[in-house]
C-alpha cells in the first residue's frame, strides 16, 4: 500500500469519526431540545387547567374554535401554539401537542394538521408526528385501545377502530367528518432508514360524542 493510499485511508476514517460524532451531538442536542419543550408545555397546560373553573370531563362542551393561547415555549417560534396533550396508555405516550406540521413544531412536539377539527370540535381531529420521536409505538395499538387528548378543564376520551398504511397522497384520512374522530399519522415502516415512503394511521372514535 503506498503512502498516499495510506494518508487518504486515514483522512478518512477521520471524516467518518467527526461525521458519526456530528450526528450524535445533532440528536443529543434535538432531545434536549424537545425534553425541555415538553416540560415548559406540561407546566403551561396545568396552570391553564388551574384557572379554568369548570371540572374535566369527557362529556363537556364539543365548541372549541381556537387553540388555547398559552404563549410561547423557551427557544419557540411566536407563531406556535400549545393545543392539547396526547395520552396513549397502551404504548406509554404522554405528550404535548402544539399547532402546525413544520419541522421546528415536530422536532419538539406532537403537531395539530392545519385545517383538521380541534379538540372538541365535530369533525376529524389530526394530529401528526415523527416515527422515531413521540409516535414510534403507533404500530403496537389495536382496536378499542383508548387515547386521551386534554385540553384546560377537558379531557375528551377516544376508542382506536383500526389501524392502516397509507401512501402520502392518500388524503382521506385527513377528510372532515360529521362524527367526532381522531386520527394519528406518522411514516412507515417505523424502522426505514432515509425519507419513509407511505404512511401508518390510527383512527379512532370519540366516547361519549356525537
Amino acid at each position: 500500500m503506498t503512502a498516499r493510499r495510506k494518508t487518504f485511508l486515514v483522512w478518512g476514517q477521520y471524516a467518518l469519526l467527526v461525521a458519526g460524532l456530528c450526528a450524535v451531538g445533532y440528536c443529543a442536542v434535538a432531545f434536549v431540545e424537545a425534553a425541555h419543550y415538553q416540560d415548559w408545555a406540561r407546566d403551561q397546560m396545568r396552570k391553564a387547567s388551574l384557572s379554568v373553573a369548570e371540572p374535566s370531563t369527557t362529556r363537556g362542551s364539543a365548541t372549541m374554535s381556537q387553540p388555547t393561547a398559552f404563549g410561547v415555549g423557551p427557544g419557540v417560534d411566536p407563531g406556535m401554539t400549545l393545543v392539547a396533550r396526547i395520552d396513549i396508555p397502551r404504548v406509554h405516550v404522554s405528550d404535548m401537542v402544539a399547532e402546525g406540521t413544520s419541522p421546528q413544531v415536530l422536532r419538539v412536539a406532537v403537531g395539530h394538521i392545519p385545517g383538521t377539527a380541534l379538540p372538541g370540535q365535530a369533525g376529524n381531529v389530526a394530529l401528526a408526528a415523527h416515527r422515531d420521536t413521540f409516535f414510534g409505538r403507533l404500530g403496537e395499538l389495536k382496536s378499542g385501545d383508548l387515547i386521551r387528548i386534554a385540553v384546560p378543564g377537558r379531557q375528551y376520551l377516544y376508542s382506536v377502530k383500526f389501524t392502516d398504511v397509507v401512501l402520502p397522497n392518500e388524503t382521506w384520512v385527513l377528510q372532515p367528518s360529521t362524527g367526532q374522530l381522531l386520527t394519528l399519522v406518522t411514516c412507515y415502516p417505523f424502522h426505514y432508514v432515509g425519507p419513509a415512503p407511505k404512511r401508518f394511521v390510527v383512527r379512532a372514535r370519540r366516547l361519549g360524542g356525537e
